[in-house]
Order: C-alpha cells, then sequence, then structure tokens
C-alpha cells in the first residue's frame, strides 16, 4: 500500500494464500461500503483511500505481507470491503471476522468472477465443507495488475462442515 512512482501495490506471491486454511478468531479490520451497479464498482477508489487514510492515521497498519481488504457483494447495489488492521480505529466501523476459511488463488480479470466462485465451491468441496459466506481479495490495483502481468483474485470462503 506504500505509495512511489510506479507501483502501489507490493508484488504478491501466489503461494502464501493459495490452498491454504485459516482459523480467524476475532480477526479486526474496519468495513465501509461501495455503491454498484450491477455489481460493477462506482466509488471503489475513494472509498479505499478514505479507509486506508483512518487506518494510517490510527497507526493500525499491518504489514504488506499481512495486508488484505476483502470485499463482499450482498447485492447488484452495494459491496462491502473489509480492511485489517491491527487494533481499533477511531471513527471507522470496526468489526472481527471469526471462523474456518479456505482461501484459492486465480489470476483472471473481474468479469470471471463467476466462474472463480463456481470453482472456489467445488474446491471447498473437496475439503468434505460448504460455503457459509465468500469474500474476494484482489492482490493489484488495475494499474499494477498491468505492470506485474497478473490479476490476482484470491477466494476466502468461510466454511461450514457438511453434515450428513
Amino acid at each position: 500500500m506504500e505509495n512511489n512512482t510506479n507501483i502501489c501495490c507490493p508484488e504478491f506471491n501466489p503461494e502464501t494464500l493459495n490452498e491454504k486454511e485459516f482459523n480467524w478468531q476475532q480477526k479486526t479490520f474496519i468495513k465501509d461500503e461501495v455503491m454498484q451497479f450491477m455489481h460493477m464498482p462506482l466509488n471503489m477508489g475513494s472509498v479505499i483511500t478514505r479507509m486506508w487514510k483512518k487506518i494510517k492515521q490510527a497507526e493500525a497498519n499491518p504489514a504488506d505481507q499481512d495486508f488484505l481488504m476483502l470485499c463482499y457483494d450482498p447485492s447488484p447495489w452495494k459491496s462491502e470491503i473489509y480492511m485489517t488492521t491491527t487494533k481499533i480505529v477511531p471513527d471507522a466501523t470496526n468489526v472481527t471476522l471469526s471462523g474456518n476459511f479456505l482461501s484459492k488463488v486465480f489470476d483472471g480479470p473481474y468479469q470471471d468472477i463467476p466462474r472463480f466462485v463456481k470453482e472456489m465451491e467445488m474446491y471447498v468441496a473437496t475439503k468434505g465443507k460448504s460455503v457459509v459466506k465468500m469474500y474476494f481479495h484482489y492482490a493489484y490495483c488495475p494499474k499494477c495488475a498491468k505492470k506485474y502481468g497478473h490479476n490476482y483474485i484470491i477466494a476466502f470462503a468461510e466454511t461450514a462442515d457438511i453434515v450428513v
């Protein structure tokens, strides 16, 4: 997230999040909302900038390798953005996430998200689990994706055991 003239996103190593399992207990985030039109974000840049400014002012920013910005689309008209923090951030909506999560890394354009969702659901099923809720983390902004030659999109599925 630190800026220089050429790159604003740190280089991402897909192996760090591909097919991993996490057990989060009260993992801290701040939450905000992005307006959308048919799942296409309209004000994402300004929301991200506002959130990051609050995190930096509170000195609650995690190390680059620990930073997550999770996106959840409850409807075609809005998206929820969750940014990791190291502590409570004043004047922000502070939330925690707890549960078991599986992650999988994809590389492709935003319009492939429906395919990524299906692949993630199949991956979760191979682990004997079902998806409770799915979030997406975008490793790069559009400018950095072009520079690095990859558009990594990481699915994080909150899971539950399949009851037979």
